[in-house]
Formats: C-alpha cells, structure tokens, sequence
C-alpha cells in the first residue's frame, strides 16, 4: 500500500504534464515525457535505489519477494505488448498503403486491454493478494506519522494545484527551450522533465532502500512505472478519443525499442530475490546510455496538431 501511494502522488506531475500537452496538441511531447517517465523509473530510480541501498548494506544480504517484482514484470510485458503492436501493424502494411486509421483503432482498441488489466492489478493488490505487496511492510515496527491525513491530503491539493500552473507553462516553453539551448525535445522530454517529475518517488525509494526495506522500494519504482505504461498512456489514448485528437501507442522505433530492453534487463535483473550495489550501477549505466543516445538525437520537432489532423510521425528515420 505504501509503495502504490508514493507512486501515486508522485506519478501527478507527469499525469498532468501528459494532459495539457494532449490539450494543447503536443502529441511529441506527451508521448516522449510519458516514455521517459517509464525508462526513469525502471533505470534511475530503481537503479539508484539498488546502489545506494547495497552500499549502505555491504554486511547484509538484501532480498525481496519476488513475487512483487514478477508481477509488475507481467504488467510491463503486456503494455509493452501493446506499444509494439501499432508499430509492427505500420511497418508490415503493404508500401503505399495508408495506415493512420488502422492503427489507431488498434491502439484505442489495445488501450481498453491495458486499462482493464490496470484495474485488474490494483484489485489484485488491494484485495485478493495484498500480503505479496505488504510482507516486508508487516514485518517492521510501524513508524509515527510527521503529520495527520488531513493535513497530508492538503499539502497534496496545494501542491498539485501548483504542478498544474506550473505543467502548462513547462509544456509550452519546451520547444522554445530546446531552440535556445540547442538540445534536443526529446532529451528535455525524456530526460530532464522525468528526472524533475520522479523526484519524489526517487526519493522515497531511496530512503527505503538505506533503512533496506527494499520492496517497498521496488513498489515505488515499479509501481510507478507500471502506472504511467498500464494507466497513464492508455487513459491519454481515450482522453484523446473523447476530445477527437489522434493519439496513439505508436512511439516509433527508437523509443519503443528503448523500452523493450530496459524491461528486459529490468526483469533480468530482478529474477534472483537479492540484491547488490552493482545491479544498480548497471542500471544507471544502461540511464546513462540511454540519456546519450537521446541527446545525440537530433530531429526537428514535429508541428503540433490541429483540428485532430496529426503532424509528422515520431520516427527513428523510417517510413511505413
């Protein structure tokens, strides 16, 4: 529970982020912050949270339930499942053969699959099978709450209130910003913003890692990442619909084959049950690779979309 509250509150910056980009026709930018929250929180967070932790605990032997762990490495897989689909339908139509229509049927259509299964998961792990995600939590002498649900709750309006103000002028000074600073959208977009937004459940996960309590640690990480994959892009895919913008699961080749190998050397990582500082050193290395390879990237930036007509497509230089 405490872990799906952290990534809870902290997944607000970037749910209100993805909105007023969809507002605001901003489909580039709304894909990439979304992507780039995913990849920050299963390498960043969860990486820095695995070194920091087995180098505060070089005498004990970390371990989690991985239970918790797989299950979230499922929920990972079938949105990934999701996102390759619209991409692998664009790139096997016949030359010349237009499919914008199709594939976004497809990712409206895939988008109900993924929010079902959200659903799903959370009725899993608040009722059906909460001790999987508890067992660690059980097992430590509860700690005296700093401040009341009331005044918690408050400070959380406020300041999501102030996220929102703040949300809408990040995303439409973002375009003028990579001009000026001569980076590119989607290194500010899928680099700078999540490192900004995650802030909160990184640290949280961290502090929970030091005192090596870390499934809840995995419960922020993960559970966030699986938020913004299983929730946040599908509940944008619908938003759209509602409003009659086009968007869709397709996040090109580039950004979809980032996020296939950093579930995969995420799940890899996480098989065993146990910990050490240099899982999360490899995790950050694979950050830092990433961050590069997306800083090197540089393409002009898609016009914005008007009257639900959709700009030029995301694309790592290939063409259906």
């Amino acid at each position: 529970m405490g872990g799906l509250l952290n990534a809870t509150c902290g997944n607000v910056t970037e749910l209100i982020i993805a909105l007023f980009a969809l507002y605001q026709n901003k489909i580039h930018v709304l894909k990439y912050s979304l992507l780039g929250s995913v990849l920050s929180n299963l390498l960043l967070v969860l990486g820095t949270s695995l070194l920091c932790g087995g180098l505060a605990n070089l005498k004990k032997e970390q371990r989690y339930d991985r239970k918790q762990a797989d299950v979230n490495s499922l929920l990972l897989l079938l949105g990934l499942l999701c996102h390759m689909l619209p991409l692998m339908f664009r790139y096997a139509a016949t030359p010349g053969v237009f499919t914008a229509d199709s594939t976004l049927q497809l990712s409206r259509a895939s988008s109900i699959v993924m929010l079902v299964a959200y659903v799903g998961y959370i009725f899993f792990q608040l009722k059906t099978h909460r001790q999987i995600f508890e067992s660690q939590e059980e097992d430590e002498d509860e700690e005296k709450a700093v401040i009341g649900f009331w005044s918690g709750f408050s400070w959380l309006v406020g300041m999501t209130l102030i996220i929102a103000l703040l949300s809408e002028y990040v995303v439409g000074t973002i375009e003028a910003a990579s001009e000026s600073w001569g980076i590119s959208i989607s290194f500010i977009s899928i680099i700078l913003i999540p490192i900004v937004g995650n802030a909160a459940e990184h640290a949280g996960a961290i502090i929970f890692a030091f005192k090596n309590k870390l499934d809840i640690s995995l419960g922020v990480a993960l559970g966030s990442a699986t938020q913004i994959s299983m929730f946040a892009v599908p509940l944008c895919v619908v938003v759209g619909w509602i409003m009659r913008i086009q968007m869709d699961l397709d996040f090109s080749l580039l950004e979809t084959g980032c996020l296939a190998l950093t579930i995969l050397v995420v799940a890899f990582t996480l098989q065993d049950g146990t910990s050490h500082y240099m899982k999360g050193v490899v995790l950050c290395l694979c950050y830092t690779a990433i961050a590069a390879c997306f800083f090197v990237h540089k393409m002009p930036a898609p016009l914005d979309q008007t009257n639900g007509n959709p700009g030029p497509r995301l694309s790592s230089g290939l063409s259906a």
